[in-house]
C-alpha cells in the first residue's frame, strides 16, 4: 500500500493536507524562515515510520532542520546541491545513487529567489520529467520554495496543474500568515482557490478559525475596492464600496476576492509598471471571476500604455477626461461580467512589448537604421501600430544641423538623426493622427516656419521601404550635431509645460558707470 504524508499545517482538513505517493506539490513562501518553519513542521507531521529525505539547494540542511522526539520519523536523510541550474538536472539521477526512493517524502527547499532565472521553457520540461520520475518511483516530491518575488513564479506555474498535484503560498501578513491554495489534488478530490488564515500556536502553524472544506463562493460579486481617488472626495455611494488611500492597500485587500470590483487609479506615468503587474497577478491569481478596472486621474496614458494594462488583465481603462458620473456608469457596465482573454503567463513579454525601444534623442544614422528595423520586425507588436517615421527638410537658410538644435524629444522610444539635408524622427507608438501634436511639443517654434517640406510613414511596408533607401545612404552625407555652444544653447532655451513652449527666464544683471557732476 502507497504511503500519504501531510503537510505540516495543523487542523487543515485532508482536501488540502494529505500528499499521496506519486506526485509533486509546490508551496512559495515569500520569508526564508516561514521555508524553515514549514520544512520543519513537515517532517514532524509524519509517522515514526515514515522515510523523508530532505534536499537542500545552496543550505546547509544541518543546521536548519530539528527532530522533535515527540512527533515525526526517528532520522531522516540530507542531502545537498549546488545552488545552480545545472544541478537540477542531475538533481534525480544523483538521488538514485544513494537511496532507494519508492514510498519516500522528499522536501526540495530551494535558494531564496533561485527558481526566477531559471527560463519558463526549462522548468516546465524539468517537471514534466520529474513528474514522471516519481511517478514510476511511488514516491513523492514537496518542494519549498522561499522568494521575494513569488507572484511572478506563481503565475507561471498556473498551467502546470497536470504536472503539480498541488501548488500553495505562504504569505506573512501583519501577526498572522495567509494560505494561499491555487489548486491541492488527492485521493480526496480537488480544492482550488482557497485562502486561509494561519496563526501560529506553540510553535506550530493552525488555522485561525475552523471552516468548511468547500470551494470559497463567489460571496463578494457585490463588493467594489476603491481608490480613495476614484469618487474625486466623495463618499462611500454604498455599504458595498471599500476605499483605500493607495493602490498597494488595494491589492493586498483583493489578493482574497473572487468576483469582485477592484478600481485603480493611475496618478502618474511612472505607476503604470507596478498597477501592470499588480493586475497581471491577480488575474492569473485569482481568475477571470474579478473586474479590473484603471482609472485614469491625469493625461498620462499613451496607447501602448493601455494595450499593457489591458493585456494584463483589465477589463478596462477609464480616461482622465470623462466624468465621476460617466465613470460610474462605466463601473456599473462591467457587472456580471466574465474576463475571457487570454493573459500571458510571464508578464515580461507583455513589458517588452510595450517597452522595446530603450533609445532616446539623437543617434548616428546607422544607429537610427538598425532601432526602427528591429521596432518594425518585432512580431510582439501590433501590425501598423509601431510609430512614425518623419523626413523633414529645413528651410533655405538653415541648416539641418541647427534644425537639430531645436529638436527635443522627451519621450523614451522618440529618436531623431540627421543626414542628406533631411532631419529624420521616429516617434514609437504614435498614431499618424497625433502627429502634429507630437511635433509640437518636440519643437519650440512652428515647425511650418523652420521645414519646408515633410515626408510620413506610418505604416510597416511603407517604413520597412524607406528604411532600405537610408540604409543605402553613404557615411560620407551622414551629418553630426553641432558642437553644444553659448550661441545654441540660447536658440533652444525653452522648455514645454504640456501646453505651450515657454521661454527659460535667464538672469542678467545690469551695472551702470557712475559719472560725477560737472561742477
Amino acid at each position: 500500500m502507497d504511503p500519504v504524508f501531510s503537510i505540516g499545517i495543523q487542523s487543515l482538513w485532508d482536501e488540502l493536507r494529505q500528499m499521496p505517493a506519486g506526485g509533486i506539490w509546490w508551496i512559495n513562501t515569500d520569508r526564508e524562515q516561514d521555508a524553515i518553519n514549514l520544512i520543519n513542521q513537515t517532517i514532524a507531521a509524519q509517522d515514526k515510520d515514515a522515510k523523508v529525505a530532505a534536499i537542500g539547494m545552496g543550505h546547509d540542511l544541518r543546521k536548519i532542520i530539528e527532530l522533535d522526539n515527540d512527533h515525526g520519523p526517528e532520522k531522516i536523510r540530507l542531502f545537498s546541491v549546488p545552488n545552480r541550474e545545472k544541478s537540477l538536472y542531475f538533481f534525480t539521477r544523483d538521488l538514485l545513487c544513494s537511496i532507494e526512493p519508492e514510498h519516500y517524502l522528499l522536501i526540495l527547499v530551494g535558494a531564496n529567489n533561485a527558481w526566477q532565472n531559471i527560463p519558463t521553457a526549462n522548468l516546465h520540461k524539468w517537471l514534466e520529467k520529474t513528474q514522471e520520475w516519481v511517478k514510476y518511483h511511488k514516491c513523492s516530491l514537496l518542494i519549498i520554495n522561499p522568494g521575494s518575488n513569488n507572484d511572478k513564479q506563481a503565475s507561471m506555474l498556473m498551467s502546470e496543474y497536470r504536472t503539480l498535484f498541488g501548488m500553495a503560498s505562504l504569505r506573512y501578513q501583519s501577526d498572522l500568515h495567509i494560505y494561499d491554495v491555487a489548486w491541492w489534488c488527492n485521493e480526496k478530490g480537488v480544492s482550488a482557490r482557497q485562502q486561509l488564515q494561519l496563526l501560529a500556536h506553540e510553535g506550530r502553524w493552525q488555522l485561525a478559525r475552523q471552516e468548511e472544506a468547500a470551494v470559497q463562493p463567489r460571496s463578494d460579486e457585490k463588493r467594489i475596492l476603491s481608490h480613495v481617488a476614484v469618487l474625486e472626495g466623495a463618499p462611500p455611494l454604498s455599504e458595498h464600496w471599500s476605499l483605500f488611500e493607495t493602490n498597494e492597500g488595494l491589492f493586498e485587500e483583493a489578493r482574497s476576492s473572487q468576483a469582485a470590483t477592484l478600481i485603480f487609479a493611475l496618478m502618474q506615468n511612472h505607476q503604470i509598471e507596478s498597477i501592470a503587474r499588480q493586475i497581471h497577478t491577480l488575474r492569473r491569481q485569482r481568475g477571470s471571476g474579478l473586474k479590473i478596472i484603471v482609472r485614469e486621474s491625469k493625461a498620462s496614458l499613451r496607447a501602448t500604455d493601455e494595450r499593457l494594462l489591458l493585456g494584463c488583465g483589465a477589463n478596462m481603462v477609464i480616461p482622465w477626461n470623462a466624468p465621476l458620473s460617466r465613470c460610474l456608469t462605466l463601473i456599473e457596465s462591467v457587472q456580471g461580467q466574465q474576463f475571457s482573454r487570454l493573459v500571458p503567463e510571464d508578464i515580461t513579454a507583455l513589458l517588452s512589448m510595450t517597452q522595446p525601444l530603450k533609445l532616446r534623442g539623437f543617434q548616428p544614422w546607422d544607429t537610427f537604421c538598425e532601432a526602427v528595423g528591429n521596432m518594425v520586425n518585432n512580431t510582439l507588436l501590433p501590425a501598423d501600430g509601431k510609430g512614425v517615421l518623419v523626413a523633414l527638410r529645413p528651410v533655405p537658410g538653415i541648416r539641418v544641423e541647427q534644425a537639430l538644435t531645436l529638436c527635443r524629444p522627451n519621450r523614451t522610444g522618440d529618436i531623431v538623426s540627421i543626414g542628406d539635408n533631411r532631419l529624420v524622427l521616429f516617434l514609437s507608438f504614435c498614431r499618424v493622427n497625433d502627429l502634429d501634436t507630437a511635433l509640437n511639443h518636440i519643437f519650440p517654434l512652428p515647425t511650418a516656419d523652420i521645414f519646408s517640406n515633410r515626408t510620413v510613414w506610418f505604416e510597416d511596408n511603407q517604413i520597412a521601404a524607406e528604411l532600405v533607401q537610408m540604409r543605402s545612404l553613404p557615411p560620407e552625407k551622414w551629418s553630426k550635431p553641432l558642437t553644444a555652444t553659448r550661441e545654441t544653447k540660447k536658440v533652444i532655451n525653452a522648455e514645454h509645460d504640456g501646453t505651450v513652449w515657454r521661454r527659460i527666464p535667464e538672469q542678467f544683471r545690469l551695472l551702470s558707470e557712475t559719472t560725477e557732476r560737472p561742477s
